[in-house]
Formats: C-alpha cells, structure tokens, sequence
C-alpha cells in the first residue's frame, strides 16, 4: 500500500497501465509476457531469473522483524514434527521460508497442506499454520494475545540465524522488454523510486489513509509500514543469494542462480 500511495501521488501512474492481482498471477503474467514490469514474490523471481532482471531500489522486505509473515502454532514449534501445518495458498515466498526454519533451527519435519489464509479455519485443520499479509498482521496483533499461541516473525528469524535482511518481494522487468525500452524501464524505475521515497517521507498520510477502512489503527499501520523494509542495496542482495542456496534442495533452482540487478543510477 505505501508503494501504490506514492505511485498515486508521485503522479508516477499517469502514463503507466497499473493491472491490479495476487502477487502470484503478477509473476505468471510477467513470465508470460502479458506484463513488462511487476513486483513478484522472490521464490518466483528465483525460479525464472534467466527471463527477469531485478530493479534496484524499490522491494517489500526486512531487517529484522516483518510482523506479517508469520508462523503461528498452538504448540511449541519443537512438537511439530510429523503435525500438520496449513500454508496459506497465497504465500509461496513465506512458504519456502517457513518449511526452510522448521527443517534447520527446530529439526522437526511437519506434513504440509495448502489452506486459504484464515487463521481460524488452519487451526481447526492443523496445529499450525503459515499466515501472510493481512490475516498474518491480524494475527499477531489481535488473535495471537487473544487465544495464548505461539507465534515465530519469520523476518525476525532469518534475521537472527543468517543476519541478513529478508526480502519477499522484489520488483522485476522481463530481460527483453529491458533490450528493447531501457530508456523507458529506466523512467519508470526513476518513477517507482520516487514514489517510494515519498511513502516513506509521509508514512503517517499514509497510514492515516488506510485506516480509514482497515481493522487496524494508524498508529499500528504506521509502525508496521516503517518495520518494513522498501529498499534493495548490496546487503538486500546477499540475503538474496543466501535464500536462494539454502532453498534451493527445496524448490528446482540453481543454489548459485543467476542474479542480475538493474541499477537505480544505471
């Protein structure tokens, strides 16, 4: 939302066609071709980064805590070994992040299902679960105090065993629209950095817009959007890099995955 807000105020949209999806069809439709630019979920991005080349600048992630990418069990995440653990279907960059911790920090082996995000429709399903967005911030400001489960900020816990920023989002041209437009991808670039700053800049406009219709209040937007992280520099980059080597025994890709990043100032 803080990225939109800026687009929208920046004047950045004015010559832009904005298609509005999940974050999952954003990366089909980008690989398809059916887009020129898009943010994607990074395991998607990882899976086809011979075709995507990645903007500097702007990208959804954290250093340190994210508050809405969450783990959430009624047990300690030490018994979940051969429980069930529901993945909301809406989450394949968390997902991979999730099984990645469970496997390496808790050495407990779960058995996975895919489940729509509804943190009370996973529990009755499973002892635990694997929240994004919305329905994972709702949990851990409201469901998680309110009924005693243990909760792991998935931000947080990379952070803690690589000591890297985790990115989960990153915003991706397809590398031959960049051949044949870079003048015009390096516009629109300059145009989503801008937008960015800005968001940044007046992040309690922002939140104070949301609220509006949102469960949550502008304080509690306000300090989950500055928890975030909307930048991609070298560090970002590194933590990439680490991602993709330590998930790639998960999902098919290269662990040394060709990673190329288009510079803000190139």
């Amino acid at each position: 939302m803080p990225i939109y807000w800026g687009l929208v105020h920046s004047g950045a949209l004015l010559d832009i066609e904005l298609v509005k999806d999940s974050s999952e069809r954003l990366g089909e439709r980008l690989v398809a071709g059916e887009l020129d630019i898009a943010p994607i979920p990074l395991a998607h991005f990882l899976k086809h980064s011979e075709d995507l080349v990645v903007l500097e600048g702007p990208a959804v992630g954290c250093d340190g805590p994210v508050m809405s990418c969450n783990l959430i069990s009624q047990v300690p995440f030490e018994e979940l070994d051969r429980q069930r653990v529901a993945l909301g279907s809406t989450s394949r960059t968390t997902v991979q992040l999730a099984r990645l911790l469970l496997r390496e920090r808790f050495h407990v082996a779960p058995e996975y299902f895919t489940c729509p995000p509804d943190l009370s429709l996973m529990m009755q399903e499973a002892p635990g679960a694997v929240l994004i967005g919305d329905p994972a911030l709702r949990a851990a400001l409201i469901d998680v105090p309110r009924h005693g489960l243990h909760m792991l900020d998935l931000g947080q816990a990379w952070k803690d065993w690589t000591g890297l920023p985790m990115v989960f989002a990153v915003f991706a041209v397809r590398r031959a629209y960049l051949a044949e437009h870079p003048d015009l991808v390096r516009e629109v670039h300059q145009g989503f950095l801008r937008s960015v700053e800005m968001a940044v800049n007046e992040v309690d406009k922002v939140a104070a817009q949301v609220a509006r219709w949102e469960v949550f209040d502008a304080a509690e937007l306000e300090k989950y959007y500055t928890t975030l992280d909307f930048s991609f520099g070298p560090r970002h980059l590194a933590g990439v890099r680490e991602f993709a080597r330590q998930i790639s025994g998960q999902i098919d890709i290269d662990p040394d995955v060709r990673i190329d990043v288009l510079g803000a100032d190139a």
